[in-house]
């Protein structure tokens, strides 16, 4: 049971409702970090945008994101979205095979080379952000990377780190 009160799916009314309800026809889910969310009707906001966001990015493709994410949440002991972001990556292919070379190295990725880089850039940042250096950021722009990929794609991960502290902090952190 979490420490805080939030809004539960079947007792959501106004906007919590109106993104419940399109969160479940987009994905057949509430996630539980949204959940969380709307325990502040601001944090609920920043949390829909931000999944609207990604979800329609124009350069940052459902693969190169739910890597990111599973990977992210591996490193920190995430279970609920380790186990979430596993399956979506078994719904697009991947074997258990694929995904354990993956956890080892970021650059075997079962993805397009530029979108394995930019997995292998973020997972370096996140493990060790101060041996990111200006080569690193010229491969990706060499690859075709913008700025604006970079920061999105890093940020999507940070993201995760702070869903990760607000769910295992409010006791909702269990595997899906």
């Amino acid at each position: 049971m979490a420490l805080i009160q939030m809004v539960e799916p079947d007792k959501a009314e106004g906007q919590a409702k109106e993104i419940y309800d399109t969160m479940q026809e987009m994905a057949g889910v509430i996630p539980a970090p949204l959940q969380l969310a709307s325990a502040s009707p601001w944090m609920l906001d920043m949390v829909w945008q931000s999944i609207q966001y990604y979800s329609r990015h124009p350069n940052l493709g459902f693969g190169v994101l739910s890597s990111i994410r599973y990977l992210v949440a591996q490193q920190y002991d995430y279970a609920f979205c380790t186990g979430f972001n596993k399956n979506l990556l078994k719904m697009q292919g991947l074997s258990d095979e694929d995904i354990a070379k993956m956890e080892k190295d970021p650059l075997q990725t079962p993805l397009e080379d530029r979108e394995r880089a930019m997995v292998a850039f973020v997972m370096k940042a996140v493990k060790t952000s101060d041996a990111v250096d200006k080569e690193d950021v010229d491969r990706l722009h060499e690859l075709g990377w913008t700025d604006s990929d970079i920061m999105d794609a890093l940020a999507h991960a940070t993201n995760m780190i702070g869903s990760s502290i607000l769910m295992k902090t409010f006791k909702m952190d269990q595997a899906c």
